[in-house]
């Protein structure tokens, strides 16, 4: 394996991206603040919940994510995203204008 082969991602932070991003933009949090800031919030809150899923090459990675990406898992980490969101949205960062 050649250096540029190696890699460190974290799976549990790819998966809690996408469904925070996706959650987000859908209609049941129209009212909350989805600024690059709140966001950011909400995604540390929910992956400091959550085990960390390390891996450091792709195949791990697709092996990793295909562990991770199951119903249960999925509704656990949702549990978490909806828990950071309102606490986010009661204590948020920055000022509203």
């Amino acid at each position: 394996m050649e250096k540029n082969d190696v890699i460190l991602v974290n799976v549990t932070e790819e998966i809690v991206r996408g469904l925070v991003g996706f959650m987000l933009r859908g209609p049941e949090y129209q009212a909350f603040c989805n600024c690059y800031i709140c966001e950011t919030d909400v995604i540390a809150l929910t992956l400091n919940a959550l085990p960390a899923k390390y891996v450091s090459n792709p195949r791990m990675r697709d092996a990793a994510f295909k562990e991770l990406n199951t119903p249960a898992n999925i509704d656990m980490i949702n549990r978490e995203i909806i828990h950071a969101i309102y606490i986010v949205a009661r204590q948020p960062k920055h000022t509203t204008v």
